[in-house]
């Protein structure tokens, strides 16, 4: 069964490539739209160690666009249900699945302690995204971020590139503000959209935000997060490869 379940990719990828990518230790921060994906695919790949953190739970609103937001899911904690869904993609899979919302002033020791090979940031609050994406880059891990994918629909407008290359996207134009005040080079991976966004909602409280707190809703269609979560997969995937070649 095992064999089956690499076989495909072992087509693909020699010997030696699978066993190297396999054994890392990936995190997934954020498993919405975007983060559900990348989840996915990491699982269809193989890695057999994966970390995942969402605090939130499956809500109607998600259905359209969330791997795992189904009406059999609906009230049940992200994280848990994407681990039930790796588990059963991968019985063999190693999981740490967290469910507690990560608080800024946490980051630093969730990065230092986790012992990853790759952090991948799907996180939606700008200040959490900020310091986690600042704490993997004072200690050398690698990490990519998703931006902004909401308000849009033009897939060929979806690119990969170093976050101080980026233009026409506000989340990343503020992260970069942030980071840049925390004294952070701006030069890693991030997927984003040069579309103009269209208009959200007017800020509006949002039912799972701590209570007191607006924000504007944002429009979303199926592929478009779907799209960023693939990308950044794919990206950390190829990238995991090419450092194993380059190091021979």
């Amino acid at each position: 069964m095992i064999e089956d379940f690499y076989s495909r990719t072992a087509i693909l990828l020699t010997e030696a490539e699978l066993a190297h990518l396999v054994q890392h230790h990936v995190f997934i921060a954020g498993l919405g739209g975007v983060g559900s994906y990348v989840a996915e695919i990491l699982g269809r790949v193989g890695l057999q160690r994966l970390t995942i953190l969402d605090h939130d739970v499956v809500v109607s609103s998600n259905v359209n666009r969330q791997l795992i937001a189904l009406h059999s899911t609906l009230g049940q904690k992200k994280a848990e249900v994407m681990a039930n869904r790796l588990r059963d993609i991968n019985p063999n899979v190693q999981l740490t699945v967290m469910t507690d919302f990560l608080e800024k002033e946490q980051a630093e020791s969730v990065v230092t302690q986790g012992q990853f090979d790759f952090v991948i940031d799907c996180i939606d609050s700008i200040a959490c995204k900020a310091e986690l994406v600042a704490a993997c880059l004072r200690h050398n891990i690698p990490v990519a971020s998703s931006m902004g994918a909401g308000n849009r629909l033009d897939v060929t407008q979806v690119k990969i590139a170093k976050l101080n290359q980026t233009s026409g996207c506000a989340l990343a134009r503020e992260l970069r503000g942030m980071l840049r005040k925390m004294e952070v080079k701006t030069n890693y991976p991030v997927v984003y959209s040069t579309e103009i966004p269209r208009q959200p909602l007017p800020h509006q409280p949002v039912s799972s935000e701590p209570p007191g707190r607006a924000r504007a809703v944002n429009g979303t269609i199926a592929y478009l997060p779907a799209l960023f979560g693939v990308m950044l997969a794919g990206y950390v995937i190829k990238k995991i490869l090419d450092n194993q070649s380059a190091s021979g």
